[in-house]
């Protein structure tokens, strides 16, 4: 995502930094090219002006062009103002006193409302929240039906009257909550091709009837301007309290995400960032941001391994490790519970400084596969003892996982790599191995990650 506004921003603040000592011919050339960067990146052209104004006000001040390092200056500004573009806090679902809290989706037909109201109730129900579905949209054909597969997918209660007014299936529904223990009610609703006022009475004489206390709105970030006029319309005619961006992996422009805020006051609440029902996520500004001018986005790395890593598993590996204990059987263990991360991409983009050395390196999925694949075909000895396999067991582990005898021999080189490379860890002194005590008698080693 923002792949091509975060090389062009990138590119810009590199320029800068050769600079050394700045002037203010330096800020505004290079504000300039921000100007460019975000127009070309599809950012409204008023939300363009106002933001390259003040961080030009600010970055032709004194206390920057003095400062030792001016450029790191600019940056920081720029990465300031781009957080409050973007809405500052990250927004939350305010929940109710008296439960259910209710929440309304609202949007267009096609932007993933439906799909994302299951997602959004299997966030919540992570969260140790009792949600319940509620299918209001009565006219696109299998729409309820839709929802109720995916209310399936995700352990989560649908509500559905078949096709009965939708405020009369919404009322019924709180009251399906209160007697069956449901703290959250997800009121999924019509959508159409475009906004007209058959829609939006349809959607007032809703919120009218079950009070919500919270309405958010679905819409593509593919569309880019489009979803920032079709936030703006319905915000308008209903009060909108959030956003649900969706399909914001596969924007690389960024357009939608950078004006949305500042066209209509409405915070982005959460990112749409795959097909399965757990690709879904806060939206987190000051992240973003830093993602965008290739700072990474440690924090969110960390949360998704802290939800993807089994901790018991994590310890057992890591005492595997000091034992000098670790087979293919735990690595095949170790790539299953990265899969759970998302894709390898996304996740080295996270980190800093490696998204923009990666960026014309093509990291195929395929390759996992291909690893998984020959060690699945492996026989359980084979897999705690590789030194058993010899060029017989070869050629059959690579007719088992459709790969040839050369890239059964090259993982099982890697991995005897490994294996020496733990060993130097787990020795005395290692990372894992401890080392020297300090004064009150404790290790000074190095937990294992995520151990």
């Amino acid at each position: 995502m923002f792949q091509g506004l975060s090389e062009k921003l990138q590119e810009t603040f590199k320029r800068l930094k050769g600079k050394g000592k700045l002037k203010e011919a330096d800020v505004n050339e290079a504000m300039r090219e921000v100007r460019i960067a975000l127009l070309e990146a599809d950012v409204n052209f008023k939300v363009v002006k106002d933001f390259v104004a003040k961080v030009k006000e600010r970055s032709i001040g004194q206390e920057v062009l003095e400062s030792l390092s001016p450029a790191q200056y600019v940056i920081k500004i720029v990465h300031e103002e781009m957080i409050e573009l973007m809405g500052g806090a990250t927004g939350k679902i305010p929940i109710a006193s008296k439960p259910p809290t209710v929440i309304l989706l609202l949007g267009l037909q096609g932007a993933g409302k439906t799909t994302h109201a299951a997602k959004l109730a299997n966030m919540l129900k992570k969260q140790g929240k009792h949600p319940l579905l509620v299918a209001c949209d009565i006219y696109r054909p299998a729409a309820i039906k839709q929802l109720e597969v995916l209310g399936e997918q995700v352990k989560v209660p649908v509500f559905s009257m078949g096709q009965v007014s939708p405020v009369e299936i919404a009322k019924a529904s709180i009251k399906h909550a209160n007697s069956n223990g449901q703290d959250v009610v997800i009121i999924d609703t019509a959508g159409r091709l475009h906004i007209n006022e058959e829609l939006m009475t349809e959607l007032r004489d809703i919120k009218n009837a079950v009070k919500p206390h919270e309405i958010l709105l679905v819409v593509d970030a593919m569309t880019g301007q489009d979803a920032v006029n079709v936030a703006e319309s319905f915000h308008k005619d209903l009060g909108l309290d959030g956003v649900i961006l969706t399909k914001l992996d596969g924007d690389t422009r960024g357009g939608a995400a950078l004006s949305i805020k500042a066209v209509t006051g409405c915070t982005i609440k959460f990112a749409g960032i795959g097909e399965k029902m757990d690709a879904i996520e806060p939206f987190h500004p000051d992240r973003m941001a830093s993602r965008i001018l290739g700072m990474g986005d440690v924090l969110t790395l960390i949360e998704k391994a802290q939800e993807s890593f089994d901790e018991k598993k994590a310890k057992e590996m890591e005492q595997k490790l000091r034992k000098q204990e670790f087979t293919l059987e735990d690595f095949l263990d170790q790539m299953q519970q990265m899969k759970k991360m998302g894709p390898l991409s996304s996740i080295l983009e996270m980190i800093p400084g490696v998204g923009k050395q990666l960026k014309d390196v093509q990291i195929d999925e395929k390759d996992t596969a291909h690893l998984e694949a020959i060690i699945r075909s492996m026989t359980p000895e084979e897999r705690r003892k590789p030194s058993v396999i010899k060029d017989s067991r070869k050629k059959r582990i690579a007719k088992g996982s459709g790969t040839s005898v050369q890239d059964v021999g090259r993982l099982l080189k890697q991995f005897e790599q490994m294996q020496k490379m733990m060993k130097q860890f787990a020795s005395p002194g290692g990372m894992l191995g401890g080392g020297k005590k300090g004064k009150k008698g404790k290790k000074s080693g190095m937990r294992f990650p995520f151990g």
